[in-house]
């Protein structure tokens, strides 16, 4: 656990609730960012709210929306392609033993580059279409599905390195993301 306090509210509408998680991110990524800041406490702590946060929309979110037509298949596959691309970051970040280092700090900015650009692009292609093509009354109830499902998996701790290597491997798996030989690949076709 973390000495970071993560709010876990209950109810509300899922598009704030996700929203007010997204802005959590960016108080934590701020802190890691922070020499003089405890900087393994914010990343202990953004781990676990990341994890919960992005398991609870694949789980109870994406699929509703899809339903309701408020996104297609195809942006809720995005979304989730875009999860595994930031917890694989996550790993890397979890995987720093000291938070001290210029690897720890390289760290920090691949996994904000990858959450920054995913929070900007849900916000905008997801969350944007539930607000106007969802009702009320179904942004609350997926409220309180997202919100219980987060809260459950906070509480029994879902961020550890062996738990992000599950995720990322199941990601992988259901090619979400490369296989690890195709990603050295990809990485050497940059350079």
């Amino acid at each position: 656990m973390t000495s970071y306090e993560i709010p876990r509210p209950t109810n509300g509408d899922v598009v704030d609730l996700i929203v007010t998680d997204h802005r959590l991110f960016e108080d934590l990524l701020r802190e890691l960012r922070d020499a003089t800041a405890d900087r393994a406490a914010a990343r202990a702590a953004l781990a676990e709210v990341v994890i919960a946060h992005g398991e609870a929309e694949e789980e109870q979110v994406y699929p509703q929306l899809h339903r309701k037509r408020a996104i297609t298949g195809e942006e809720a596959e995005h979304g989730e392609e875009e999860h595994a691309e930031g917890n694989e970051a996550l790993l890397a970040l979890l995987k720093c033993k000291g938070t001290d280092t210029d690897k720890f700090d390289t760290a920090v900015e691949e996994f904000a580059t990858a959450l920054t650009h995913h929070m900007g692009e849900e916000e905008q292609t997801i969350l944007n279409p539930a607000r106007q093509e969802v009702s009320e009354q179904v942004r609350q109830d997926l409220g309180v599905a997202w919100a219980t499902h987060r809260n459950r998996l906070l509480e029994e701790g879902c961020a550890s390195i062996e738990q992000v290597q599950a995720i990322v491997d199941r990601a992988t798996k259901e090619g979400l993301l490369p296989p690890e030989g195709e990603k050295e690949d990809e990485e050497k076709e940059k350079d």
